[in-house]
């Protein structure tokens, strides 16, 4: 029986409903927080507090990690002319104490979803960098997208890479 993959959603505008519905069609157990910081002025009820009772009432729990594998560091290391540098994140103790868990609940079959602000999965973190570490481990990545489908992260790895596998950029 084949596991079931580490899901990632971005709640960006969706209505907390429309939210809850799509974790419970992908039959969603927990709900893990990639956000370094995890409030929104613009939609309060993806705030931390607002959004961990709101899950809990709805069977779902609620587990922040921001500290661990958010895209924000606070780490001054990680940052390369004011900008992220993923390598470098991906080389901390805090970011493989991150995935170290994430990996634990796959190899667990826990229903699991990361959870950040972006809808549109290329455009952040949990497949430009979590996902791609995930798969690089052999775990199964499924990104419910945009519009509540799923693509899987090489689908997603080529909307970031503008279509090209790495290494295919000229037709190898």
């Amino acid at each position: 029986m084949e596991k079931k993959p580490i899901y990632t959603i971005g709640h960006s505008s969706r209505s907390a409903d429309d939210f809850l519905a799509l974790l419970k069609e992908y039959g969603i157990e927990y709900l893990v927080d990639a956000r370094t910081i995890p409030y929104s002025r613009f939609h309060p009820q993806f705030s931390k507090d607002a959004l961990k009772l709101f899950l809990e009432q709805n069977g779902i729990r609620y587990v922040f990690m921001g500290d661990e594998i958010g895209g924000r560091p606070i780490d001054a290391s990680c940052y390369r002319q004011g900008k992220v540098d993923y390598e470098i994140l991906k080389t901390k103790d805090f970011f493989k104490k991150g995935i170290e868990r994430l990996k634990t609940a796959y190899n667990k079959d826990v229903n699991v979803a990361i959870m950040c602000s972006e809808r549109k999965p290329a455009e952040c973190h949990r497949s430009r960098l979590i996902g791609k570490v995930l798969d690089a481990e052999g775990i199964m990545v499924q990104h419910i997208d945009e519009t509540g489908k799923l693509k899987d992260q090489k689908a997603v790895a080529r909307e970031f890479n503008k279509g090209y596998q790495s290494g295919d950029l000229f037709g190898n």
